[in-house]
């Protein structure tokens, strides 16, 4: 009944999205298309005093993390609302760019935090196929088209060539993090080698700003009876009822590669 009674203050309230799992495009993935309706809605229901990130990812795609980064940091801008980003595990690679769109980023103690670098992992079969007498046909328009074939041993001038474009790659990630950390990082120490960093550490060469948790350090900014609101996404019916199996299971995969970098 109070909230009926214009002239009683109200208690403040947080959205709270949730980014937990690996960046990407798979069904299972965070990315900006499932993101967005939670996001928009998020800073544009009411008035929030602030919104919040829940942060537990290891990283993947470079283009889905700039995305959702950028989205969160438009609306915040346009609503002037601040965000307050909360790392559990990990916020590592693509995981810490998202971070890098609050305007303060809290850790645990034990937090891994930064893997501010680009990557790219495949494997490679060419003695498998001989041994088994499989000859390997391809036939290309454009001498690039079979860059990094698994089947055809590495090529000097294929390294060279993923070397060059993870350079801009790499290039945008570090111009992401200066630009939303500035003077908070350490000026004197190699941050930008895709090195990791646990808890106090992170703190000491200002990639975040803080060991705190989420709910006391929002009560502590923003009253004892300020209000969380949660934002997550749902699974869709197919998933509910186990009907993507394969797709599942190849994400489930890949998902365990990138979190098993971090021990997780």
């Amino acid at each position: 009944m109070m909230r009926f009674i214009p002239f009683l203050p109200r208690p403040a309230f947080v959205p709270v999205i949730r980014l937990g799992g690996t960046i990407g495009n798979g069904p299972r993935a965070l990315n900006d298309e499932a993101l967005a309706p939670l996001i928009e809605r998020a800073f544009s229901r009411g008035k929030p005093a602030a919104v919040a990130l829940q942060i537990n990812s290891p990283g993947g795609s470079a283009v889905q993390s700039s995305l959702i980064a950028a989205r969160i940091r438009r609306l915040a801008d346009e609503k002037k609302v601040p965000v307050h980003a909360f790392v559990e595990d990990v916020a590592a690679s693509g995981g810490y760019w998202l971070a890098c769109a609050g305007d303060d980023i809290w850790v645990d103690q034990s937090s891994i935090v930064g893997s501010i670098g680009v990557i790219f992992a495949s494997f490679g079969f060419p003695e498998l196929m001989a041994r088994q007498g499989v000859e390997r046909r391809v036939v290309t328009a454009g001498k690039s088209k079979s860059l990094a074939d698994p089947f055809l041993p590495q090529k000097p001038e294929d390294v060279e060539r993923l070397k060059a474009l993870q350079g801009p790659i790499h290039e945008a990630f570090i111009s992401h993090v200066k630009t939303r950390r500035g003077a908070k990082l350490d000026q004197t120490a190699d941050l930008f080698n895709a090195d990791v960093w646990v808890g106090g550490q992170a703190v000491d060469l200002g990639l975040v700003d803080g060991i705190d948790h989420m709910v006391p350090k929002l009560k502590a900014l923003y009253g004892k009876k300020v209000k969380f609101v949660p934002y997550g996404r749902k699974r869709s019916l197919f998933q509910r009822l186990g009907l993507s199996l394969v797709d599942q299971t190849i994400d489930a995969i890949d998902d365990r590669a990138l979190w098993a970098r971090y021990g997780l």
